[in-house]
């Protein structure tokens, strides 16, 4: 099984982001105006594009966003795989804080990184969300 991460462009998340988290909306809806601005990861199997996550550095403080992994692919660690790389990622540019907007019912993975949730919670079409944070050592 060959899997390897590498960083891609943000118009090569979208198909992904729009299957996995946004299928009954336009993929417009999962462009980000950000995206420009941001480093975009895929995980990669047998050169077939399964996880994606888009990581926002602002000086000592990163977002990751649009974390999406394919449904046929979840339940193998490819997801835990390139959320440690974007953490590391992180790390490596000196973030102290890292962040993301996580829905309700994923918050247990998160946590399983160390992120915790805040008392900031929010509704986006109908779906709950729960900000969660992690601090990183340097």
């Amino acid at each position: 099984m060959g899997v390897s991460i590498k960083e891609i462009e943000a118009a090569d998340t979208w198909d992904l982001r729009h299957r996995v988290m946004w299928p009954e909306k336009s993929v417009d809806y999962v462009k980000l105006d950000e995206d420009k601005d941001g480093v975009h990861f895929g995980l990669f199997k047998d050169e077939q594009l399964v996880s994606v996550v888009s990581l926002f550095m602002t000086g000592k403080e990163a977002q990751f966003r649009k974390f999406a992994t394919d449904s046929i692919a979840q339940g193998n660690g490819y997801g835990t795989k390139l959320l440690q790389h974007a953490l590391l990622v992180a790390q490596q540019n000196n973030v102290e804080t890292i962040w993301c907007n996580s829905r309700f019912d994923k918050a247990s993975f998160y946590k399983r990184f160390g992120l915790a949730e805040t008392n900031q919670k929010f509704n986006k079409d109908g779906i709950d969300y729960v900000v969660m944070q992690k601090t990183l050592n340097s």
